[in-house]
């Protein structure tokens, strides 16, 4: 098995906005990062302290997502900057991994 140093980040944001759907594209059409996945929370809140949730009694139509991305550092360097400037994306966090391939 080999291993390759990759770095992860996690987009948070909120559903209701278009810019999801914008991130996936530029994530898989433009930039070709290698591993995408989007995580729809059922709570969670930002810096506004704002309580976002699935319960039925405050039925949030803005749930918290999760775009959680990765690759080679210098590519994910690279595609960070671009997704912060073209989708202004406040709250972005990365860190380095090893990816263990076959």
């Amino acid at each position: 098995m080999k291993t390759k140093e990759v770095t992860v980040a996690r987009i948070y944001t909120m559903e209701g906005h278009d810019q999801f759907n914008q991130a996936l594209d530029i994530l898989h059409d433009e930039e070709n990062i290698f591993g995408v996945t989007i995580i729809r929370g059922i709570a969670g809140f930002g810096a506004n302290r704002e309580v976002h949730t699935s319960s039925l009694l405050s039925l949030s139509l803005e749930l918290p997502l999760i775009i959680e991305f990765y690759d080679e550092p210098e590519k994910m360097e690279k595609t960070i900057g671009v997704l912060k400037s073209r989708l202004d994306f406040k709250h972005i966090i990365s860190w380095p991994a090893m990816a263990y391939i076959d």
